[in-house]
């Protein structure tokens, strides 16, 4: 006879019935629910303490979660993810994915993902989603597809990647150990990855062709806003366009790349091309072509003073004011560079694209009026002083250019990291956060610009998973409900018997944690085992996936939340995307254990 549970118990349930139905209405942000959360344990706790505790020991429960090592694990990766964005190091394998992309967007997003599936049966998936999110956001930016239709989907494919192991993920250790304490065989490294890779099959197109449409792309308002910028692109002694015709090397020149009245005849170094893109376009340009959209004096003395000041080299956009003593002015003619120390990259003017052409000096060169927004490069009080000065309005969304001078460093703290964990040498907390001081300490990341890695969201919402996870364990919830599910499938057939199991522990892995579910769910697999009369071996595997089957909740698992303040996703993205996975995976994986071992 089931006995009824505790009243902390059934205090921790609820709790969790309440948390998740506050995410899913989305009535309050997420780190509201979460702190809400949060307190409601602490105070609960306090003046109910759990048996055999006192209630300051709640308070610890409550608010541990800011100090665990999870969460210390999780803002060191970001930070490292963020090392590798500000260097640079990331471009020559982004370039390379993107040329995939290019060819075609779906065949792009498939070779994606079966990257993310291979590396995730031999390495750790959290380190290959520290090293594929910053790519993906780089291709973002290069017009690939949205952060938010990829992340997903490749977290997604790495979790289904380490189920294929035992060495897959930490959970598989964990599971075939306590089997192993239980009296079970020890299972293979390989033993049931026919299994998973049979199920991935099925899986596979919903993740590669379902799963980006029920996302939505948060590229949609930043695509409105880009603005295309005319410059003049000045042709390197080193470009391969010197001595070319432009007409016989427009295939091998990056796109997004506009050129205005191309010149005839062979280029020449030092010659100058009207053209017309996004930043991210011009960029490109003068990478590729080997060019430089300003005076290499000045942009050789801005690089000198940031490496003597150790500050940031910034690219700002400055709208022109009506008081303005630019206006109708040339930049030859306006001397913002002897003045003031920065380059002007860019001007933009909406009446330019609907080819309005009488608005050039007779040099050729665009006279400034009110309303152009230019592209400003240079040193944050230098561009201060120019706004100030000469009545420019700066705009939001100024950006770092990448250190590149620091981009091998960078890549090599990352290598270290993600490699001692991978073959075992450190956890991935202690190699990760020895990452993060590395990036600091060598200057890949400073100090005063680490709360542009960070994510409050995420912070908040880990603490209270959390805490959430530890009440449901420690209350004796999970507990109580492993054994009311355990008196019910004595009268199942064996599929119905996995699939309960099954989606029993992916229900306790989405709300506590992957090891919350192995330790009461492989004791309970026995258990059933035995009074059914069957191998406990599909049992335990029945469990072991359903600890790996955690996208349908951010909190269900580290890499969740790692991808969800890139992708901007909120908690109904991992509803809508998560649980139809959940559930192909559970019948899949199902029938086949039923097959493989003839039940």
């Amino acid at each position: 006879m089931l006995e009824l549970p505790s009243y902390h118990a059934i205090a921790a349930m609820v709790l969790t019935i309440m948390m998740f139905v506050g995410f899913v209405r989305g009535r309050m942000s997420i780190e509201i629910v979460s702190l809400l959360t949060i307190a409601v344990i602490a105070v609960g706790l306090y003046f109910f303490p759990l048996e055999g505790t006192r209630p300051i020991d709640g308070l610890a429960l409550a608010f541990g979660g800011f100090g665990h090592y999870a969460l210390i694990t999780i803002c060191a990766l970001m930070i490292m993810g963020r090392g590798l964005v500000v260097t640079g190091a990331l471009e020559p394998a982004a370039r390379v994915l993107e040329r995939v992309f290019k060819t075609n967007l779906q065949i792009g997003l498939l070779v994606s993902l079966l990257i993310a599936f291979v590396l995730s049966m031999f390495v750790n998936n959290t380190p290959v989603l520290v090293l594929m999110i910053p790519i993906f956001a780089a291709l973002a930016s290069r017009g690939a597809m949205a952060t938010s239709k990829t992340l997903m989907p490749l977290n997604a494919a790495s979790l289904i990647g380490g189920l294929a192991t035992t060495i897959g993920t930490s959970t598989n250790i964990l599971v075939v150990s306590i089997a192993v304490d239980l009296g079970m065989r020890e299972i293979g490294v390989f033993d049931f990855t026919p299994i998973v890779l049979l199920a991935a099959l099925f899986a596979l197109p919903y993740m590669w062709l379902v799963m980006p449409r029920l996302l939505d792309d948060n590229r949609a308002e930043a695509q409105a806003q880009v603005r295309q910028f005319h410059t003049r692109l000045r042709v390197g002694s080193q470009s391969f366009l010197a001595g070319q015709e432009l007409s016989t090397v427009r295939e091998k020149l990056p796109g997004g790349i506009t050129f205005h009245n191309p010149p005839t005849g062979p280029l020449q170094p030092q010659q100058r091309l009207h053209i017309s893109g996004s930043h991210e376009a011009l960029e490109d340009a003068t990478r590729e072509l080997k060019g430089e959209l300003a005076p290499s004096w000045v942009l050789d003395r801005i690089k000198r003073t940031a490496s003597a000041r150790s500050e940031d080299v910034m690219v700002v956009e400055m709208t022109v004011t009506a008081d303005s003593r630019l206006i109708t002015r040339t930049l030859p003619s306006s001397g913002i560079a002897d003045l003031y120390s920065v380059a002007v990259l860019g001007i933009h003017r909406p009446e330019l694209l609907m080819g309005e052409k009488n608005q050039y000096s007779d040099g050729g060169d665009l006279r400034m009026k009110e309303g152009d927004v230019l592209l400003v490069m240079g040193l944050q009080e230098d561009l201060q002083t120019f706004a100030r000065a000469d009545s420019l309005l700066m705009l939001e969304g100024a950006r770092e250019l990448p250190r590149r001078s620091k981009a091998l460093l960078s890549a090599a703290i990352m290598g270290f990291a993600v490699f001692t964990a991978a073959i075992g040498w450190f956890p991935i907390a202690i190699s990760a956060l020895a990452g993060a001081i590395l990036m600091f300490v060598t200057g890949c990341v400073k100090f005063e610009r680490v709360g542009r890695a960070l994510s409050g969201q995420v912070i908040v919402l880990v603490a209270a998973s959390i805490a959430i996870g530890r009440v449901i364990d420690e209350s004796g919830a999970a507990a109580w409900l492993g054994e009311a599910l355990s008196l019910g499938l004595g009268y199942l057939p064996p599929a119905l018997v996995i699939a309960a199991i099954m989606i029993f522990v992916t229900f306790i892995t989405n709300f506590a944690s992957n090891a919350t579910a192995a330790t009461v769910g492989t004791p309970i697999a026995f258990s059933i085992a035995a009074q059914l009369g069957i191998p406990p071996e599909p049992l335990v595997l029945a469990v072991l996936f359903g600890c790996n089957l955690c996208y349908a909740t951010p909190i269900a698992y580290q890499t969740n939340m790692l991808i969800m303040a890139e992708g901007k996703y909120e908690f109904s993205d991992y509803i809508r995307t998560g649980v139809p996975l959940v559930l192909i995976m559970v019948v899949s994986l199902s029938v086949l254990l039923v097959l493989w071992y003839g039940l």
